[in-house]
Protein backbone atom coordinates (compact mmCIF):
# COMPACT_ATOMS: atom_id res chain seq x y z
CA UNK A 1 0.00 0.00 0.00
CA UNK A 2 2.98 2.31 -0.34
CA UNK A 3 2.22 5.93 -1.30
CA UNK A 4 -1.55 5.67 -0.82
CA UNK A 5 -3.02 8.45 1.29
CA UNK A 6 -5.15 7.85 4.36
CA UNK A 7 -8.56 6.35 3.46
CA UNK A 8 -7.51 5.83 -0.18
CA UNK A 9 -6.97 2.08 -0.04
CA UNK A 10 -7.76 -0.89 2.15
CA UNK A 11 -7.32 -4.66 2.15
CA UNK A 12 -9.31 -7.43 3.84
CA UNK A 13 -8.09 -10.87 4.94
CA UNK A 14 -10.43 -13.66 6.10
CA UNK A 15 -9.42 -16.97 7.70
CA UNK A 16 -11.47 -20.17 7.73
CA UNK A 17 -10.84 -23.61 9.21
CA UNK A 18 -11.09 -26.78 7.14
CA UNK A 19 -13.17 -29.55 8.74
CA UNK A 20 -14.76 -32.90 7.97
CA UNK A 21 -18.30 -32.34 6.70
CA UNK A 22 -19.80 -34.91 9.05
CA UNK A 23 -17.79 -34.84 12.27
CA UNK A 24 -16.44 -31.26 12.06
CA UNK A 25 -13.00 -32.52 13.08
CA UNK A 26 -10.32 -30.18 11.72
CA UNK A 27 -8.43 -31.44 8.68
CA UNK A 28 -4.91 -30.17 7.82
CA UNK A 29 -5.67 -29.95 4.09
CA UNK A 30 -5.20 -26.35 2.98
CA UNK A 31 -2.99 -27.87 0.29
CA UNK A 32 -6.06 -28.98 -1.69
CA UNK A 33 -7.66 -25.59 -2.49
CA UNK A 34 -4.21 -24.01 -2.97
CA UNK A 35 -3.20 -26.69 -5.49
CA UNK A 36 0.10 -27.28 -7.25
CA UNK A 37 2.06 -25.57 -10.00
CA UNK A 38 2.70 -27.07 -13.45
CA UNK A 39 5.75 -28.92 -12.09
CA UNK A 40 3.76 -30.54 -9.28
CA UNK A 41 5.09 -28.33 -6.47
CA UNK A 42 2.72 -27.34 -3.68
CA UNK A 43 1.54 -23.72 -3.88
CA UNK A 44 1.22 -21.51 -0.82
CA UNK A 45 -0.44 -18.62 -2.65
CA UNK A 46 -2.84 -18.47 -5.57
CA UNK A 47 -4.83 -15.60 -7.09
CA UNK A 48 -8.20 -15.55 -8.80
CA UNK A 49 -8.45 -12.05 -10.26
CA UNK A 50 -8.79 -9.72 -7.24
CA UNK A 51 -8.98 -12.41 -4.52
CA UNK A 52 -5.97 -14.36 -3.30
CA UNK A 53 -5.75 -17.54 -1.23
CA UNK A 54 -2.85 -18.49 1.01
CA UNK A 55 -1.81 -20.79 3.83
CA UNK A 56 -1.45 -19.89 7.48
CA UNK A 57 0.70 -21.20 10.35
CA UNK A 58 -1.41 -24.35 10.70
CA UNK A 59 -2.50 -26.53 7.81
CA UNK A 60 -6.20 -26.59 8.67
CA UNK A 61 -6.59 -22.83 8.11
CA UNK A 62 -7.02 -21.15 4.72
CA UNK A 63 -6.85 -17.41 4.17
CA UNK A 64 -8.78 -15.42 1.57
CA UNK A 65 -7.61 -11.87 0.91
CA UNK A 66 -7.73 -8.90 -1.42
CA UNK A 67 -4.97 -9.61 -3.92
CA UNK A 68 -4.46 -5.88 -4.44
CA UNK A 69 -5.38 -2.75 -2.44
CA UNK A 70 -9.04 -1.81 -2.86
CA UNK A 71 -10.70 1.59 -3.03
CA UNK A 72 -14.38 0.51 -2.81
CA UNK A 73 -16.35 -2.10 -0.89
CA UNK A 74 -19.07 -2.53 -3.51
CA UNK A 75 -19.56 -6.21 -4.36
CA UNK A 76 -16.58 -7.34 -2.30
CA UNK A 77 -18.54 -9.75 -0.11
CA UNK A 78 -19.91 -11.39 -3.24
CA UNK A 79 -16.39 -11.80 -4.65
CA UNK A 80 -15.10 -13.43 -1.48
CA UNK A 81 -18.14 -15.70 -1.46
CA UNK A 82 -17.45 -16.82 -5.03
CA UNK A 83 -13.92 -17.92 -4.11
CA UNK A 84 -15.13 -19.59 -0.90
CA UNK A 85 -17.53 -21.66 -2.99
CA UNK A 86 -14.71 -22.55 -5.38
CA UNK A 87 -12.53 -23.73 -2.47
CA UNK A 88 -15.40 -25.70 -0.97
CA UNK A 89 -15.94 -27.44 -4.29
CA UNK A 90 -12.33 -28.63 -4.25
CA UNK A 91 -12.62 -29.77 -0.64
CA UNK A 92 -15.71 -31.86 -1.39
CA UNK A 93 -13.56 -34.65 -2.83
CA UNK A 94 -12.20 -35.44 0.66
CA UNK A 95 -15.58 -34.81 2.36
CA UNK A 96 -14.25 -31.52 3.78
CA UNK A 97 -15.53 -27.96 3.91
CA UNK A 98 -14.72 -24.51 5.24
CA UNK A 99 -16.15 -23.65 8.65
CA UNK A 100 -16.62 -20.07 9.87
CA UNK A 101 -16.41 -18.55 13.37
CA UNK A 102 -13.25 -17.54 15.16
CA UNK A 103 -12.59 -20.71 17.17
CA UNK A 104 -13.42 -24.37 16.74
CA UNK A 105 -15.65 -25.34 19.67
CA UNK A 106 -14.14 -28.70 20.51
CA UNK A 107 -10.82 -29.22 18.70
CA UNK A 108 -7.69 -30.13 20.66
CA UNK A 109 -5.04 -27.59 19.54
CA UNK A 110 -2.34 -30.11 20.44
CA UNK A 111 -3.39 -31.95 17.27
CA UNK A 112 -2.27 -29.06 15.11
CA UNK A 113 -0.17 -29.65 12.00
CA UNK A 114 2.14 -26.80 10.97
CA UNK A 115 2.22 -25.84 7.28
CA UNK A 116 5.08 -28.00 5.94
CA UNK A 117 5.89 -26.15 2.72
CA UNK A 118 6.92 -22.53 2.07
CA UNK A 119 8.06 -20.64 5.22
CA UNK A 120 8.32 -23.91 7.17
CA UNK A 121 11.49 -22.72 8.90
CA UNK A 122 9.69 -19.61 10.19
CA UNK A 123 6.71 -21.62 11.46
CA UNK A 124 9.02 -24.10 13.14
CA UNK A 125 10.82 -21.21 14.82
CA UNK A 126 7.54 -19.87 16.24
CA UNK A 127 6.67 -23.35 17.47
CA UNK A 128 10.05 -23.81 19.15
CA UNK A 129 9.82 -20.46 20.92
CA UNK A 130 6.15 -20.32 21.89
CA UNK A 131 4.82 -23.89 21.52
CA UNK A 132 1.99 -23.35 19.06
CA UNK A 133 -0.12 -26.20 20.45
CA UNK A 134 -2.50 -23.82 22.19
CA UNK A 135 -5.78 -22.21 21.18
CA UNK A 136 -4.07 -18.82 20.81
CA UNK A 137 -1.96 -20.18 17.94
CA UNK A 138 -3.78 -23.13 16.43
CA UNK A 139 -7.44 -22.37 16.96
CA UNK A 140 -8.24 -18.82 15.97
CA UNK A 141 -9.64 -17.33 12.78
CA UNK A 142 -10.02 -13.61 12.26
CA UNK A 143 -10.76 -10.93 9.70
CA UNK A 144 -7.95 -8.43 9.28
CA UNK A 145 -8.46 -4.94 7.88
CA UNK A 146 -5.49 -3.07 6.41
CA UNK A 147 -5.78 0.71 6.04
CA UNK A 148 -3.40 2.93 4.09
CA UNK A 149 -1.51 5.98 5.30
CA UNK A 150 1.27 8.15 3.94
CA UNK A 151 3.72 9.78 6.34
CA UNK A 152 3.80 10.50 10.05
CA UNK A 153 0.87 12.92 10.19
CA UNK A 154 -1.53 10.45 8.58
CA UNK A 155 -0.13 7.56 10.59
CA UNK A 156 -0.65 9.49 13.82
CA UNK A 157 -4.25 10.37 13.00
CA UNK A 158 -5.09 6.81 11.97
CA UNK A 159 -3.31 5.18 14.88
CA UNK A 160 -5.01 7.45 17.42
CA UNK A 161 -8.46 6.60 16.06
CA UNK A 162 -7.72 2.86 15.90
CA UNK A 163 -6.53 2.71 19.52
CA UNK A 164 -9.91 4.03 20.69
CA UNK A 165 -11.89 1.74 18.39
CA UNK A 166 -10.15 -1.53 19.30
CA UNK A 167 -11.91 -2.18 22.65
CA UNK A 168 -15.31 -1.90 20.95
CA UNK A 169 -14.64 -4.51 18.26
CA UNK A 170 -15.65 -7.61 20.28
CA UNK A 171 -19.01 -5.92 20.91
CA UNK A 172 -19.87 -6.14 17.21
CA UNK A 173 -17.73 -9.09 16.08
CA UNK A 174 -17.39 -11.70 18.87
CA UNK A 175 -17.91 -15.19 17.43
CA UNK A 176 -15.83 -17.49 19.66
CA UNK A 177 -17.66 -18.39 22.87
CA UNK A 178 -16.60 -22.05 23.02
CA UNK A 179 -13.30 -23.83 23.59
CA UNK A 180 -12.63 -27.43 24.64
CA UNK A 181 -16.28 -28.38 24.27
CA UNK A 182 -17.75 -25.85 26.71
CA UNK A 183 -18.45 -22.16 27.19
CA UNK A 184 -15.13 -20.44 27.80
CA UNK A 185 -16.53 -17.66 29.98
CA UNK A 186 -15.74 -15.20 27.18
CA UNK A 187 -17.94 -14.42 24.19
CA UNK A 188 -14.70 -13.57 22.40
CA UNK A 189 -12.41 -16.34 23.62
CA UNK A 190 -10.14 -15.78 20.62
CA UNK A 191 -9.07 -12.39 21.94
CA UNK A 192 -8.67 -13.71 25.48
CA UNK A 193 -6.34 -16.50 24.29
CA UNK A 194 -4.63 -14.15 21.81
CA UNK A 195 -3.71 -11.87 24.73
CA UNK A 196 -1.67 -14.65 26.32
CA UNK A 197 -0.20 -16.68 23.47
CA UNK A 198 3.14 -14.85 23.66
CA UNK A 199 3.42 -14.25 27.41
CA UNK A 200 6.92 -15.70 27.23
CA UNK A 201 8.04 -12.45 25.55
CA UNK A 202 5.54 -9.81 26.75
CA UNK A 203 6.80 -6.98 24.53
CA UNK A 204 5.55 -8.76 21.39
CA UNK A 205 1.84 -8.26 22.12
CA UNK A 206 2.16 -5.62 24.81
CA UNK A 207 -1.27 -4.90 26.25
CA UNK A 208 -2.82 -5.63 22.82
CA UNK A 209 -3.92 -2.00 22.70
CA UNK A 210 -0.93 -0.26 21.09
CA UNK A 211 1.03 2.36 22.95
CA UNK A 212 0.20 6.04 22.22
CA UNK A 213 2.96 6.58 19.65
CA UNK A 214 2.23 8.62 16.54
CA UNK A 215 5.39 8.75 14.40
CA UNK A 216 7.62 6.13 12.83
CA UNK A 217 10.58 7.13 15.03
CA UNK A 218 8.57 6.87 18.23
CA UNK A 219 7.00 3.55 17.17
CA UNK A 220 10.44 2.18 16.35
CA UNK A 221 11.87 3.36 19.67
CA UNK A 222 9.00 2.28 21.92
CA UNK A 223 7.86 -0.91 20.18
CA UNK A 224 10.11 -2.29 17.44
CA UNK A 225 13.45 -1.89 19.19
CA UNK A 226 12.10 -3.57 22.33
CA UNK A 227 10.61 -6.46 20.33
CA UNK A 228 13.82 -6.99 18.35
CA UNK A 229 15.96 -6.98 21.50
CA UNK A 230 13.68 -9.38 23.36
CA UNK A 231 13.34 -11.92 20.52
CA UNK A 232 17.06 -11.94 19.64
CA UNK A 233 18.16 -14.60 22.18
CA UNK A 234 15.39 -16.92 20.93
CA UNK A 235 15.92 -16.32 17.21
CA UNK A 236 19.66 -16.65 16.44
CA UNK A 237 19.00 -17.06 12.69
CA UNK A 238 16.99 -13.80 12.57
CA UNK A 239 14.03 -15.49 10.88
CA UNK A 240 11.33 -13.38 12.51
CA UNK A 241 10.70 -9.94 11.04
CA UNK A 242 9.69 -7.25 13.54
CA UNK A 243 6.85 -5.95 11.34
CA UNK A 244 4.84 -9.18 11.55
CA UNK A 245 6.31 -10.37 14.86
CA UNK A 246 4.56 -7.40 16.49
CA UNK A 247 1.26 -8.89 17.71
CA UNK A 248 -0.70 -5.95 19.05
CA UNK A 249 -4.35 -5.66 18.15
CA UNK A 250 -3.35 -3.24 15.43
CA UNK A 251 0.13 -3.41 13.93
CA UNK A 252 1.95 -0.73 11.99
CA UNK A 253 3.29 -2.00 8.68
CA UNK A 254 5.58 0.86 7.74
CA UNK A 255 7.07 -1.42 5.08
CA UNK A 256 3.82 -1.18 3.10
CA UNK A 257 2.25 2.03 4.41
CA UNK A 258 -0.63 0.43 6.29
CA UNK A 259 -2.00 -0.34 9.73
CA UNK A 260 -3.49 -3.83 10.11
CA UNK A 261 -6.38 -4.27 12.55
CA UNK A 262 -6.42 -7.81 13.94
CA UNK A 263 -9.12 -7.93 16.61
CA UNK A 264 -12.18 -8.86 14.54
CA UNK A 265 -13.46 -12.43 14.85
CA UNK A 266 -14.39 -14.02 11.51
CA UNK A 267 -18.17 -14.07 11.01
CA UNK A 268 -20.51 -16.67 9.50
CA UNK A 269 -20.40 -15.27 5.95
CA UNK A 270 -18.30 -12.80 3.93
CA UNK A 271 -21.10 -10.25 3.60
CA UNK A 272 -21.12 -9.97 7.41
CA UNK A 273 -17.33 -9.58 7.51
CA UNK A 274 -17.39 -6.89 4.84
CA UNK A 275 -20.21 -5.12 6.67
CA UNK A 276 -18.07 -4.96 9.81
CA UNK A 277 -15.04 -3.81 7.80
CA UNK A 278 -17.12 -1.01 6.27
CA UNK A 279 -18.36 -0.03 9.71
CA UNK A 280 -14.77 0.04 10.98
CA UNK A 281 -13.67 2.38 8.19
CA UNK A 282 -16.67 4.68 8.53
CA UNK A 283 -16.22 4.82 12.31
CA UNK A 284 -12.50 5.55 12.11
CA UNK A 285 -13.15 8.39 9.67
CA UNK A 286 -15.76 9.80 12.04
CA UNK A 287 -13.45 9.48 15.05
CA UNK A 288 -10.59 11.17 13.18
CA UNK A 289 -12.62 14.23 12.22
CA UNK A 290 -14.55 14.47 15.49
CA UNK A 291 -17.89 13.72 13.82
CA UNK A 292 -19.02 11.51 16.70
CA UNK A 293 -17.97 13.84 19.48
CA UNK A 294 -19.71 16.87 20.99
CA UNK A 295 -16.34 18.62 21.37
CA UNK A 296 -16.30 22.26 20.26
CA UNK A 297 -12.54 22.55 19.84
CA UNK A 298 -10.96 20.20 17.30
CA UNK A 299 -7.52 20.87 18.74
CA UNK A 300 -8.62 19.93 22.25
CA UNK A 301 -10.49 16.87 20.93
CA UNK A 302 -7.43 15.68 19.01
CA UNK A 303 -5.23 16.03 22.09
CA UNK A 304 -7.69 14.04 24.21
CA UNK A 305 -7.95 11.37 21.53
CA UNK A 306 -4.20 10.87 21.42
CA UNK A 307 -3.95 10.85 25.21
CA UNK A 308 -6.50 8.07 25.81
CA UNK A 309 -5.13 5.88 28.59
CA UNK A 310 -3.69 2.58 27.33
CA UNK A 311 -4.38 0.69 30.57
CA UNK A 312 -8.02 1.75 30.59
CA UNK A 313 -8.44 0.85 26.92
CA UNK A 314 -6.83 -2.54 27.59
CA UNK A 315 -9.12 -3.13 30.58
CA UNK A 316 -12.16 -2.28 28.46
CA UNK A 317 -11.00 -4.72 25.79
CA UNK A 318 -10.85 -7.53 28.35
CA UNK A 319 -14.39 -6.70 29.44
CA UNK A 320 -15.82 -6.54 25.93
CA UNK A 321 -14.06 -9.81 25.10
CA UNK A 322 -15.97 -11.30 28.03
CA UNK A 323 -19.42 -9.75 27.60
CA UNK A 324 -19.35 -8.35 24.03
CA UNK A 325 -22.33 -6.06 23.32
CA UNK A 326 -23.61 -6.41 26.89
CA UNK A 327 -20.51 -4.81 28.43
CA UNK A 328 -21.29 -1.84 30.68
CA UNK A 329 -19.00 1.07 29.79
CA UNK A 330 -18.62 3.21 32.90
CA UNK A 331 -15.90 5.47 31.52
CA UNK A 332 -17.40 8.91 30.70
CA UNK A 333 -14.26 10.17 28.96
CA UNK A 334 -14.44 7.22 26.55
CA UNK A 335 -18.14 7.45 25.74
CA UNK A 336 -17.78 11.22 25.33
CA UNK A 337 -15.43 10.55 22.39
CA UNK A 338 -18.53 9.15 20.67
CA UNK A 339 -20.88 11.92 21.81
CA UNK A 340 -22.64 9.73 24.36
CA UNK A 341 -23.67 10.31 27.96
CA UNK A 342 -25.87 8.00 30.03
CA UNK A 343 -28.87 10.21 29.26
CA UNK A 344 -28.27 10.41 25.51
CA UNK A 345 -27.59 6.67 25.32
CA UNK A 346 -30.95 5.93 26.88
CA UNK A 347 -32.66 8.28 24.43
CA UNK A 348 -30.82 7.31 21.27
CA UNK A 349 -31.34 3.59 21.75
CA UNK A 350 -35.05 4.09 22.52
CA UNK A 351 -34.87 2.44 25.93
CA UNK A 352 -37.88 2.20 28.18
CA UNK A 353 -38.08 4.96 30.75
CA UNK A 354 -37.72 2.48 33.59
CA UNK A 355 -34.63 0.81 32.16
CA UNK A 356 -31.15 1.36 33.49
CA UNK A 357 -29.30 4.25 31.88
CA UNK A 358 -25.95 2.54 31.99
CA UNK A 359 -24.27 2.64 28.59
CA UNK A 360 -23.46 -0.70 27.03
CA UNK A 361 -21.02 -1.37 24.22
CA UNK A 362 -24.05 -2.34 22.14
CA UNK A 363 -25.53 1.12 22.76
CA UNK A 364 -22.31 2.71 21.54
CA UNK A 365 -22.39 0.69 18.31
CA UNK A 366 -26.04 1.53 17.66
CA UNK A 367 -25.26 5.20 18.14
CA UNK A 368 -22.18 5.03 15.91
CA UNK A 369 -24.17 3.27 13.19
CA UNK A 370 -26.88 5.94 13.29
CA UNK A 371 -24.23 8.58 12.60
CA UNK A 372 -22.17 6.82 9.91
CA UNK A 373 -24.90 4.77 8.19
CA UNK A 374 -24.89 6.84 5.01
CA UNK A 375 -21.18 6.16 4.50
CA UNK A 376 -21.84 2.42 4.21
CA UNK A 377 -23.11 0.48 1.18
CA UNK A 378 -26.74 -0.64 1.12
CA UNK A 379 -25.83 -4.34 1.28
CA UNK A 380 -23.75 -3.79 4.40
CA UNK A 381 -26.42 -1.58 5.96
CA UNK A 382 -28.89 -4.46 5.63
CA UNK A 383 -26.51 -6.89 7.31
CA UNK A 384 -25.45 -4.49 10.07
CA UNK A 385 -29.00 -3.65 11.04
CA UNK A 386 -29.80 -7.34 11.43
CA UNK A 387 -26.59 -7.94 13.36
CA UNK A 388 -27.20 -5.01 15.72
CA UNK A 389 -30.72 -6.29 16.38
CA UNK A 390 -29.64 -9.92 16.85
CA UNK A 391 -26.49 -9.27 18.83
CA UNK A 392 -23.08 -10.77 18.14
CA UNK A 393 -22.74 -14.19 16.55
CA UNK A 394 -21.23 -15.37 19.85
CA UNK A 395 -24.34 -14.30 21.75
CA UNK A 396 -26.59 -16.02 19.22
CA UNK A 397 -24.59 -19.24 19.51
CA UNK A 398 -24.59 -19.12 23.30
CA UNK A 399 -28.34 -18.52 23.36
CA UNK A 400 -28.85 -21.70 21.34
CA UNK A 401 -26.17 -23.89 22.94
CA UNK A 402 -25.77 -22.84 26.58
CA UNK A 403 -22.80 -23.61 28.82
CA UNK A 404 -22.01 -27.28 28.15
CA UNK A 405 -23.47 -28.47 24.84
CA UNK A 406 -23.26 -32.07 23.68
CA UNK A 407 -21.03 -32.93 20.74
CA UNK A 408 -24.19 -33.52 18.70
CA UNK A 409 -25.52 -30.04 19.56
CA UNK A 410 -22.22 -28.45 18.51
CA UNK A 411 -22.26 -30.31 15.22
CA UNK A 412 -25.86 -29.31 14.54
CA UNK A 413 -25.36 -25.58 15.15
CA UNK A 414 -21.91 -25.28 13.56
CA UNK A 415 -23.17 -27.09 10.45
CA UNK A 416 -25.71 -24.27 10.29
CA UNK A 417 -22.77 -21.84 10.31
CA UNK A 418 -21.19 -23.75 7.42
CA UNK A 419 -24.50 -23.47 5.56
CA UNK A 420 -24.51 -19.71 6.21
CA UNK A 421 -21.05 -19.53 4.69
CA UNK A 422 -22.18 -21.50 1.65
CA UNK A 423 -25.15 -19.17 1.08
CA UNK A 424 -23.61 -15.88 2.29
CA UNK A 425 -26.33 -15.25 4.88
CA UNK A 426 -26.58 -14.56 8.59
CA UNK A 427 -27.02 -17.15 11.34
CA UNK A 428 -30.28 -16.77 13.20
CA UNK A 429 -30.30 -19.96 15.21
Amino acid sequence: MNCYKIWERFGVEMEYMIVDRDTLQVLPRADIPLGKDHEGNQLSDVEYDDIGLSNELVSHVLEFKCAHPKSKFDGLGKRFHHEIRRANKKLEKINAMLLPSAAHPFMDPADKVLWPYECKEIYDCYDQIFNCSGHGWSNLQSTHLNLSFDGDDEFGDLHAAIRVLLPLLPAIAASSPYLDGKFSGFLDARIETYRHNQDKIPSIAGKVIPEPVYTYDDYNKVIFEKVKADIAPHDPKHLLNHFFLNSRGAIARFDRGAIEIRLVDIQECPNADIAIAELEVATLKAISCGKLSDATSMKEYREKLRAMDTDKLADLLVRTAKDAENTIIDWPEFTAMFGLSEETAATKTARAASASKKITAGDVWKHIYSVVKNDITEVSQTFLEKMLARGTLASALYKNLGDSPSREAFICQYKKLADCLSHNRLYEG
